[in-house]
């Protein structure tokens, strides 16, 4: 008999919920239970990226805010989920800066837009957000135009500032955006995101440093703060282009990365029907898969309610059977779901 997509996710959880739990390595949330991501702030009420993002995600929950990391001409670290830029912010409509639009390769793929890198800070922060998904996320759009684009200090300032108001700590979670390029281009990110962790005296209990590419988080070793694999559904990582992430996820290639990170951000697909949370937590890895949300497009069928592809389905059912599973962290455009969630 075929299994469904719900029967594998019940079996996933039943299999993998006496699993080792591995020791603890960073900031943990308020009594027990996964730690709440804050996926780009709270992704799914507010412009990604932005403060009112970051913020609303704190005041609803989130233990972590995850700031994705580029740079500008001037060599600062911004926080854009990618440096082309006409998806998140007004440049398009600015026609002081038309001629700036241009094609460029980006990790092998052609890109078209306007990028970070092609831009001063002073210049960047002329401009404003806007939602990236505005088809999917109509109600967000009410917040285009009232937001700066924000620097990685900018992050951290708030984050400190949030977590004194709230009185719990709130990490930062930066990722270092397409590293081998920007190193390709002189604007490496790993001294500057380097630099300011230790600018700012951050711990492990207020930062994780996450990438895609494995040579990227070898740089960041010795900081004193974990670190954090994140692994694809497909291809590899760009650094390595003879090595696959599906070879990344076997037990031989979860020790590797166990010698020089403390996590892995899988896909929540990669989870389904698989050893996978159980043979990293056997590595002495923690497990945070990603990206959880709340419209039925990015559900699985039997959790989808309604008609509309941007209507919101059970996504309570969703963290559920993941929380079960005994993942140790999720990633999520809605902190505050995966919050109450959590509660039971």
């Amino acid at each position: 008999m075929r299994l469904g997509r719900r029967s594998l996710l019940l079996a996933a959880a039943a299999g993998t919920a006496t699993a080792a739990t591995a020791t603890p390595l960073a900031a943990a949330p308020r009594g027990s239970g996964p730690v709440v991501i804050g996926h780009r702030g709270a992704a799914g009420w507010r412009p990604e990226h932005t403060a009112a993002s970051y913020t609303y995600a704190v005041q609803t929950g989130a233990d972590w805010i995850e700031p994705d990391l580029v740079p500008t001409k001037d060599h600062v670290l911004v926080v854009r989920h990618e440096n082309e830029i006409s998806q998140t912010t007004d440049v398009a409509r600015r026609p002081e800066f038309a001629g700036r639009r241009t094609t460029k390769t980006v990790d092998g793929r052609s890109v078209t837009g306007w990028f970070t890198e092609d831009f001063t800070l002073a210049e960047l922060k002329t401009l404003r957000a806007v939602e990236r998904l505005p088809q999917v996320r109509n109600r967000n759009t009410v917040f285009d135009g009232r937001e700066e684009v924000m620097t990685f200090q900018e992050v951290v300032a708030l984050a400190r500032k949030l977590s004194r108001a709230h009185g719990r700590t709130i990490a930062v979670f930066p990722e270092t955006k397409h590293p081998t390029y920007f190193r390709s281009l002189g604007l490496p990110l790993e001294p500057k995101l380097a630099s300011a962790i230790r600018r700012n005296r951050l711990g492990r209990r207020e930062c994780v440093v996450q990438s895609f590419e494995p040579t990227s988080l070898q740089r960041m070793t010795g900081l004193g703060v974990p670190l954090w694999q994140a692994l694809g559904t497909t291809g590899g990582p760009y650094d390595l282009p003879t090595t696959a992430y599906r070879d990344m996820m076997t037990p031989g290639g979860l020790a590797d990365i166990a010698r020089y990170a403390d996590w892995i951000g899988p896909d929540k697909s990669s989870l389904v029907g698989t050893s996978l949370l159980a043979d990293a937590h056997a590595a002495g890895l923690r497990v945070g898969p990603y990206t959880f949300r709340a419209e039925n497009q990015f559900l699985p069928a039997e959790f989808r309610r309604g008609s509309g592809s941007s209507d919101f389905g059970d996504a309570f059912a969703e963290y559920a059977l993941y929380y079960r599973m005994g993942v140790d962290a999720v990633v999520t455009d809605f902190p505050d779901l995966a919050v109450m969630a959590r509660r039971g």
